[in-house]
């Protein structure tokens, strides 16, 4: 069977490393000729707009799926035609655009920050007298890793916010003083099964996932809390595949922040960490076979590589370390790989983790 991946990441990369011993065999599409994941498979290099290369791809192809939300969904829907896709055009509308997702939890009753839309000027002077400061003012689409996000302290800051609007329609949300950030992610089967990963902890630097460690140490009222949540998204999509709830703790409860319909960044620990990776188990729900195990192995902490390569021959010389290069060209703010820390005992986690901190090229806060 050959999976076709939208998009040639290192997210693609991890599922066809996922994959390749499970017997399936991959083909991706991206509009860039050195995409790393092109080491997994066969790599299409065009536009996910060309309906011709479009088809093409899909007749190549079993199954159809995608690494990040950023494909635009009439091309999704176009797939649809010719091939089964996981997740459904129709889930990825409602989680690419950040006012559905924002009005889908509204309908659901899972609470998020206060928001409010803005697409004028004087819509966005009426969010910010009505929400107030500190906000954040969020392109409503193509946001990630801190990328069309702006925060509003004062108001003076009422231009530059004006000057993000202008590219597009947006949102304004309260800024929560939370007390940490907190992911979910849990994987439906095509017959509707649903497991989760236990919540895992993390911190960002700059809108950038830096470490994430689990299983996070939470209340098990917390942990029902977002698999109830979970669980209530994925049932209402009829979502198949794996999917990244990032929540906000906040005064002893959870404030759902954004949804992304893949495989994610802060669920890297799974692949030595859990019994089954994310990313086996998304491969596992689009192609029908039954989901594995999301036991944990123990605890794990991840450092993402930022920027620049670390010393190899030194991260590996420490034992529990995991080291995942992605091959992609150094450059500010990119990410280059990830470091995986694994361990019965969470204080030799931690103290390995320290380590690996002071390794890295730049430094990391954990």
């Amino acid at each position: 069977m050959t999976i076709g991946i939208l998009g040639g990441g290192q997210l693609g990369r991890m599922l066809a490393l996922a994959g390749i011993p499970m017997g399936l065999k991959f083909r991706f599409l991206d509009p860039s000729a050195d995409a790393c994941a092109g080491q997994g498979g066969s790599l299409i290099v065009g536009s996910y707009t060309d309906e011709k290369l479009l088809r093409q791809f899909a007749d190549s192809v079993d199954i159809i799926t995608y690494e990040f939300e950023n494909i635009p969904v009439d091309s999704i829907r176009m797939l649809e035609g010719c091939r089964t896709v996981h997740p459904s055009a129709a889930a990825l509308e409602h989680v690419q655009d950040r006012l559905q997702e924002k009005n889908l939890c509204a309908t659901l009753g899972i609470p998020t920050a206060e928001y409010a839309s803005v697409e004028t000027p004087d819509q966005l002077r009426a969010a910010l007298q009505h929400i107030g400061f500190p906000s954040v003012l969020k392109t409503r689409s193509l946001g990630y890793d801190g990328k069309g996000q702006l925060s509003l302290s004062r108001e003076e800051d009422f231009h530059a916010a004006y000057a993000l609007c202008s590219t597009g329609a947006c949102i304004v949300e309260k800024r929560i003083p939370f007390t940490r950030e907190l992911s979910l992610i849990a994987t439906r089967g095509s017959e509707g099964s649903v497991v989760h990963y236990p919540l895992t902890e993390n911190v960002h630097s700059e809108g950038i996932l830096r470490v994430s460690r689990a299983p996070a140490f939470v209340e098990s009222s917390l942990a029902e809390e977002a698999t109830s949540f979970a669980t209530l998204l994925l049932q209402h999509l009829d979502y198949v595949g794996t999917m990244t709830i990032e929540f906000f703790e906040y005064e002893g409860h959870l404030l759902l922040n954004e949804l992304a319909p893949r495989v994610h960044n802060s669920g890297h620990w799974t692949i030595e960490g859990a019994e089954t990776s994310q990313f086996e188990n998304h491969l596992r729900a689009i192609t029908g076979l039954p989901l594995g195990s999301v036991s944990p192995r123990g605890f794990s902490a991840m450092v993402n590589i930022i920027g620049s390569y670390p010393d190899l021959a030194e991260i590996t010389a420490l034992k529990g370390v995991h080291v995942h290069f992605y091959e992609k060209t150094p450059r500010p703010k990119r990410k280059l790989g990830h470091i995986t820390i694994c361990h019965p005992d969470k204080q030799q986690v931690e103290s390995t983790l320290e380590k690996v901190r002071l390794m890295m090229p730049l430094p990391i806060c954990i």
